[in-house]
Parts: structure tokens; sequence; C-alpha cells
């Protein structure tokens, strides 16, 4: 009983360390590809602007 109440924070340790790798990822992700997320974003306002 003692043995399973000592791994009890593992699997919240484990998930944490996925949810950082994730962040750390889109981070990535969106520091190679800025510029075109801002011209999608850019291109759309300017069609909202125009209706």
């Amino acid at each position: 009983m003692l043995y399973l109440l000592s791994e009890d924070g593992q699997g919240l340790t484990e998930y944490a360390f996925i949810l950082v790798l994730v962040a750390l990822l889109l981070m990535a992700i969106l520091t190679v590809f800025s510029q075109q997320v801002i011209n999608v974003y850019q291109n759309i306002l300017d069609e909202l602007s125009v209706i």
C-alpha cells in the first residue's frame, strides 16, 4: 500500500512535462511562421473592413 501512495504524483508530473513540451512546440511554430500568421490576420481584417 505504501508503494502505491509513493507514486501518486508521477502521473501529474508526466502530464505537466507533456504540457510544457507542447507549449514550447507551439511557441517555436509561431516564431517560425509568425509573418505568415500576421499576413493571414491582416487579410481577414482587410476583408472585414470592406464589408
